[in-house]
């Protein structure tokens, strides 16, 4: 359970980029982005298969993002994740949301060393609609 003062840090940013985000409306990536969208969020979908995803341009990678980008969510599975967390690193990312099931053993010793928020295996809308400021 992510504690309320990490969460008050995390929801206070306004920019993120959702890695793996599907353009298929009953997926969890899209769903979950479309609230967090709807709560005043700026979304911009990471998934090299696609050029636009919704409203929104697709990038192919992180680091093809030219804005400056908050928060790093991840819909991919655990063994597509540490190169993405290198890829937040180089952009300068202030958190990593790992979204339910996703774990990574060496994760949060490497996200702390950069000074970087992680959150793992846990769903970033449920913490929002349960999220008390």
């Amino acid at each position: 359970m992510t504690n309320q003062r990490t969460l008050k840090k995390i929801f206070s940013f306004k920019t993120i980029a959702v890695v793996g985000l599907s353009p298929n409306i009953s997926r969890p990536s899209s769903f979950v982005s479309a609230y967090m969208e709807n709560k005043g969020y700026r979304i911009f979908p990471v998934n090299p298969r696609h050029n636009d995803i919704g409203n929104n341009k697709c990038y192919k990678g992180l680091i093809d993002i030219r804005q400056k980008i908050d928060i790093i969510n991840i819909f991919r599975k655990s063994e597509h994740v540490l190169p993405i967390i290198d890829d937040s690193i180089k952009i300068g990312a202030k958190a990593i949301w790992m979204q339910d099931g996703i774990l990574i053993e060496n994760a949060k010793e490497i996200a702390e060393k950069n000074n970087l928020i992680i959150v793992m295996n846990d769903c970033i809308m449920r913490q929002h609609l349960s999220f008390k400021d």
